[in-house]
């Protein structure tokens, strides 16, 4: 049978059945970002569900522009992802607010950083910034950002995060971005170490998950193509509290749930320790009911929804 991630598995049989080990994993959620489902009453709404739900954390995309034609992303419409996760932050207590992910060389960092740590404050320390290097050149060319540049500005932006998130008076020279601080102050800073977790799936964004990463954040990969990307994040970061996330496009309303349940063992067994799935429904209505069907799968599957 087939897969929803797009790839083929026999049920009958199964995975998780005395095969390998399962690892503990938690999930998250994504919200009506984008998309005929989108608005600001969808994403308060499907944010409520989630903690009510017991979801641990709800995740946004990240998309300025999108060219006429695109593939991918499915829909240009798209709220902004900042304005977005604070939107849900003033309606919930508990879940995480993560990015999924955010294209941090398109951005000024010094920038990025301060709204960072404004939310990460007023919400009470549950920013997750899931970050990558990014893809969509007619996106960075409209930004004006040399798009040969982003591996070199992703890895001075995330310096520079780090930066001014635990340091005062700076003076340090950024020349990637041609940033000079002369006993710069960037307060507030967090409350507490922003997790960032490093999105790509190319050998040099796991080294940077590796090397600089709290954790790393992949998307719409099959369990076989992301068996090879654990191994080498386990060679370099084997502790557990480093993450290996994988974002989906379950839709609990109309996938064969038990394929879901048969994708979400399969992953769990080559190492994935949490899930961020993505329904497809365009009204709001079918989209909380994919995000409640789903929360029923995740907990008969034995995942943790809430991260202990």
């Amino acid at each position: 049978m087939r897969f929803s991630q797009g790839f083929d598995i026999d049920v009958e049989n199964g995975y998780g059945k005395g095969m390998a080990e399962i690892h503990p994993a938690t999930a998250g959620i994504h919200l009506p970002q984008a998309g005929p489902a989108s608005s600001g009453e969808a994403i308060r709404r499907a944010a409520v569900l989630a903690e009510d739900l017991g979801y641990a954390d709800v995740w946004v995309s990240d998309h300025l522009a999108v060219p006429t034609g695109a593939d991918y992303p499915p829909s240009a419409y798209i709220f902004e992802p900042f304005i977005a996760m604070t939107w849900a932050a003033a309606y919930t207590k508990r879940v995480g607010l993560g990015t999924t992910v955010l294209v941090l060389p398109m951005r000024n960092p010094l920038a990025v950083a301060k709204m960072v740590a404004s939310l990460d404050h007023m919400s009470g320390g549950r920013v997750i910034l899931g970050i990558a290097a990014g893809w969509l050149e007619a996106e960075f060319n409209a930004l004006g950002v040399p798009f040969a540049e982003r591996g070199p500005r992703t890895d001075e932006a995330i310096q520079i995060l780090r930066r001014v998130w635990t340091d005062d008076h700076i003076t340090a020279d950024f020349p990637v971005h041609d940033a000079h601080f002369v006993s710069m102050r960037t307060k507030p800073q967090p409350l507490r170490h922003v997790p960032l977790w490093i999105g790509g799936h190319a050998d040099i964004a796991l080294r940077r998950a590796i090397d600089v990463g709290d954790g790393w954040h992949g998307a719409f990969l099959s369990p076989e193509q992301t068996e090879r990307r654990v191994k080498k994040l386990r060679a370099g970061r084997p502790e557990q509290s480093f993450p290996i996330s994988m974002r989906t496009r379950w839709d609990a309303l109309e996938d064969d749930n038990d394929l879901i349940l048969a994708e979400i063992d399969h992953y769990r067994e080559i190492g994935v320790t949490h899930f961020v799935p993505e329904p497809r429904q365009r009204t709001l209505d079918g989209y909380l009911r994919a995000m409640e069907i789903q929360a029923d799968l995740f907990r008969r599957a034995s995942v943790s929804m809430i991260d202990s």
